[in-house]
């Protein structure tokens, strides 16, 4: 499926009636269906796929919300439709995001003793609390240059993965969530990191997860030790900016007392 995507993006139809049944094509809804969560007529929406209606802004933006489109490839309808784009990228050093910049912040510094970090939308390090950095002590300087990648961080043999305890669960876990990720935005730069993750050597999954397990632990190896995480994700609720919308807040919380009592002596060390 991922390659079928890929291989999709790079022969992509300009017209706002292609890009639409795209869409509503990876998301595996019928006319019908779509139809009735946009509310409008099954015969209007295939006329407007086939090119012989053409939709207003309105209809555009309300079927790219009904679809669950990114709102960077909301754009691209629009513009697909002859509208001008809707949504703006700003940095996050824009005046604009200040307060967005300063929730990110406040997020990570918040959740010391334990680590934290921010990634853009291809799992790239935008910004990290004071506890990530002991965690990668010792790691080849050219895998910690920016923009560093968390993701190839993790799987890289001179990454974290030869500190990885389960790494064939962890990786497993992660590349699954890649996968629903590539599948849902079709980014072209995803897919080709999910492409090149796999060529890493990992190995497989030593046993399905046990049914009784709450969440696919990260276990890592420092030093002498062995720390044990839980992670969640974070993302802005409702935002309008593509910026925002493709920032996630990953943290991460001891899974046993052991990496509490850990955690706490790494942040209590001076600098």
């Amino acid at each position: 499926m991922i390659t079928q995507l890929a291989t999709a993006l790079h022969s992509r139809p300009m017209a706002i009636g292609d890009h639409l049944r795209e869409w509503r094509q990876r998301r595996r809804l019928s006319q019908l269906d779509l139809a009735g969560d946009a509310e409008i007529s099954t015969r209007h929406l295939s006329f407007v796929e086939t090119g012989r209606s053409a939709p207003s802004r309105d209809m555009v933006l309300r079927l790219a919300e009904r679809l669950d489109v990114p709102l960077r490839e909301r754009n691209v309808l629009l513009v697909a439709a002859g509208f001008a784009p809707a949504f703006p990228q700003r940095t996050l050093d824009d005046p604009a995001l200040a307060s967005a910049r300063q929730a990110i912040d406040l997020v990570l510094k918040a959740h010391e003793p334990h680590p934290a970090l921010a990634v853009d939308r291809h799992w790239n390090l935008v910004s990290a609390n004071n506890m990530i950095m002991p965690l990668l002590a010792g790691i080849p300087v050219e895998l910690l240059t920016p923009p560093i990648n968390v993701l190839r961080l993790s799987f890289h043999p001179q990454g974290l993965a030869a500190r990885t305890v389960n790494l064939g669960e962890w990786c497993a876990h992660l590349l699954e969530r890649l996968h629903r990720q590539c599948e849902s935005t079709a980014d072209p730069e995803l897919i080709k990191l999910y492409q090149e993750l796999k060529t890493y050597p990992v190995p497989a999954r030593a046993a399905p997860i046990a049914a009784d397990s709450v969440v696919v632990p990260f276990r890592m190896k420092l030093g002498d030790d062995v720390l044990s995480f839980m992670s969640t994700t974070m993302t802005f609720g409702t935002p309008l900016d593509i910026t925002l919308a493709e920032i996630a807040i990953e943290t991460f919380f001891p899974a046993d007392a052991a990496t509490t009592q850990k955690l706490r002596a790494l942040a209590a060390r001076p600098d």
